[in-house]
């Protein structure tokens, strides 16, 4: 207790604690090359400074400017806590409101060295996730949420906390901006300069909204991704014996091995960084391991024969495996695998995100920091091959699917052979996993709801299983339609099952995919279980940002938008602001996701559901709010499985009221009124 209470005191400056430098035995962040100007350095200096009084600045600053010129970003390694970093109970933390326990609670889950990628440079996932920018910025936060009062709102600048406000007890207890750069300066140029000043910050998605609840919400969305693109592409409910290629076991990319297992396929998963792969091992998560190709072909081939469910992790480049198993194909006409993506960072691929298949781990990383142009030069050539050999395997019975990560778009900038003629800017020669899996789902209103049992008790976590599963049984009871019907079947599968595969890391939290009623009845039957003393603490809902309403980014979330507005922000923005206003706790509006900076605006919440009446009122009208704002969007673009959905919901709902969109006039009518 007198520990998280210490963290809680305000930066610790009388005396300054010792500077023990970069931990030894954890992952750290790719050294960043921002280039910046004599004066720019001095600017990041005097920016870092600022947190600190006179007194200390002539120790400070040399330190500060060590770091920005060894790692290219000031951390403050000097102020990164002693405390063991970790999802406390909700009860341990000195706070005056429930709900500022429950951020600090998300917040040191999202710093948690278990759950985060790069823990001492506050990276959660993706390579540049960032949490806070620096350590200073931390410390400042927890002791803001320490003071706060139902009448105070945090106001958090990407990563700095501007203060406390007054506010009132309906309003958001803290509101989250990140990276909002001003569009024509939001290039990633202009991004590694102003984070390397310490001015803006990449908040990923879930990373910089403290939401995230490590790799179960990737392992959720990779067994439905996996299951539906069995039933599209390959025309089976069955996945036993299908082999499914991919890379990455870093953050998020790490459950993909779950993933593969739990549907009970094959899954083969090249990963460079040999610290990353085995962590998945150890875990649990990743049931075999080699560095040798020739074996991993040939372990392959065996548990295709057998129709074993595995997940072998391959130490090694994915482009060497990609062109192995076109060798296979072409010298015995055996193809091996069924399924194929790709989980790499490759929105970052340039520092850290993609490793070129011309050089090992460490000479690439060294050549990154030494030589920035030449490691892009090898970047773009290694995408080229690699698209290379999916274009030669994707000639057979193979389908690849782009996941969201931009590498497809990359690939096009590098000049791979992407390409789909007579298609738009978002369209590729592959499609991405929403065009043709999770689009349709999120126009049924399905997406990423999550919770948090803040008691950190696994029992608690029990009980929301089981409420969760009856919830969703008993709407399916009730009737819903068909596409409606397989998409909870799945999902009461997957919860039903959940506790077994042990995938928690980190906080006791839990996801599954559900529409608009689903998520009311959830959250209200939490709430109650809470009121009842059947949950012993708050329990906190969120979502990833990837979902039905949170997120604007063309090539990904909304790349099944054809009316002309994927590239259009409004919704996002629009989900952002309703929902502080309808009742979540905290809500943040993000620059930047899973496809890159200046690529995507995103925005996500959590709500704390304490037991009250007011917390179920809350939760009814938010919720309802984050799903509908996309559906109806989704409805207004052209699709008619959003159509149907929101016209039912108009039914159901008193005060939703849309002006549904005519059909469109048909190719006739239109091509005679554009005749010259």
């Amino acid at each position: 207790m007198s520990s998280l209470q210490a963290l809680c005191s305000g930066l610790p400056l009388r005396p300054l604690p010792e500077n023990r430098g970069r931990w030894a035995g954890v992952p750290h962040a790719p050294v960043r090359t921002p280039s910046l100007s004599p004066a720019e350095e001095q600017l990041a200096l005097r920016n870092a400074l600022r947190y600190f009084p006179p007194d200390v600045h002539e120790l400070l600053a040399p330190e500060f400017a060590q770091e920005l010129r060894l790692y290219g970003h000031i951390y403050m390694y000097r102020f990164c806590p002693d405390v063991k970093i970790r999802a406390y109970p909700i009860e341990q933390y000195p706070c005056q409101t429930r709900a500022a326990a429950a951020i600090m609670h998300m917040i040191m889950n999202n710093l948690d060295p278990a759950v985060a990628q790069f823990p001492q440079e506050l990276v959660t996932y993706g390579g540049n996730g960032q949490v806070f920018s620096n350590w200073a910025q931390f410390w400042l936060v927890m002791s803001y949420l320490s003071q706060m009062t139902e009448e105070q709102t945090l106001v958090m600048y990407s990563g700095h906390p501007l203060g406390l406000f007054p506010s009132s007890p309906g309003a958001p207890r803290l509101v989250i901006t990140n990276g909002m750069v001003i569009p024509n300066y939001s290039s990633r140029a202009e991004y590694e300069k102003l984070f390397a000043m310490g001015v803006t910050m990449y908040g990923q998605m879930t990373a910089g909204s403290y939401c995230y609840i490590g790799p179960q919400g990737i392992v959720h969305g990779t067994v439905l991704t996996l299951l539906n693109a069995g039933r599209r592409y390959l025309g089976v409910k069955d996945l036993t014996g299908k082999v499914f290629v991919t890379s990455g076991l870093g953050g998020m990319s790490g459950a993909q091995a779950k993933a593969a297992v739990i549907v009970g396929c094959i899954g083969v998963i090249a990963e460079v960084d040999k610290a990353a792969l085995m962590k998945r091992h150890e875990q649990g998560w990743l049931m075999e391991v080699t560095d040798s190709l020739d074996h991993c072909i040939e372990r392959l081939r065996e548990a295709r024969k057998r129709k074993e469910v595995l997940s072998l992790g391959y130490h090694g480049n994915v482009v060497d495996l990609w062109e192995r198993l076109v060798h296979e194909l072409d010298t015995t006409g055996e193809l091996l695998v069924d399924l194929g993506s790709d989980q790499t960072s490759c929105h970052n691929p340039f520092n850290g995100g993609y490793y070129p298949v011309q050089l090992g781990f460490t000479e690439a990383q060294s050549l990154m920091a030494s030589d920035p142009a030449a490691f892009k030069h090898l970047v773009q050539e290694s995408l080229r091959r690699q698209v290379s050999a999916i274009n030669r395997l994707a000639k057979e019975n193979f389908f690849f699917w782009d996941y969201g990560n931009a590498f497809l778009l990359e690939a096009q900038r590098a000049g791979a052979d992407v390409e789909k003629k007579g298609t738009n800017k978002t369209g590729f020669r592959y499609p991405s996993y929403v065009q043709h899996i999770m689009g349709d789902i999120f126009s049924l209103g399905f997406g990423p709801f999550r919770w948090v049992c803040t008691s950190g008790d696994p029992q608690d976590l029990a009980v929301t299983d089981q409420l969760a599963a009856s919830v969703l049984e008993g709407a399916v009871a009730d009737g819903v339609n068909p596409g409606v019907k397989l998409q909870y079947a799945d999902n009461i599968r997957w919860i039903r099952e959940a506790a077994k595969h042990r995938l928690v890391v980190g906080s006791q939290a839990r996801i599954l995919y559900s529409d608009q009623k689903g998520r009311v009845a959830i959250a209200v039957a939490f709430n109650q279980a809470i009121a009842r003393g059947k949950i012993k603490a708050p329990v906190v809902l969120s979502r990833d940002h990837h979902d039905v309403s949170g997120t604007d980014s063309p090539f990904r979330e909304t790349s099944n938008i054809y009316d002309g507005s994927a590239f259009c922000a409004d919704m996002a923005v629009q989900n952002f602001v309703g929902d502080a206003f309808r009742g979540a706790t905290w809500v943040a509006l993000h620059n930047g996701g899973g496809v890159g900076w200046g690529e995507v605006i995103n925005g996500g919440f959590g709500l704390v559901l304490d037991g009250t009446q007011e917390a179920e009122q809350k939760a009814k009208m938010m919720l309802s709010w984050d799903v509908s704002n996309g559906v109806a969007r989704r409805c207004w673009s052209g699709n008619q499985k959003a159509y149907e959905i929101i016209r039912q919901t108009m039914q159901d709902d008193k005060g939703l009221v849309v002006t549904l969109p005519h059909e469109v006039a048909d190719e006739r009518v239109l091509s005679q009124a554009l005749r010259p």
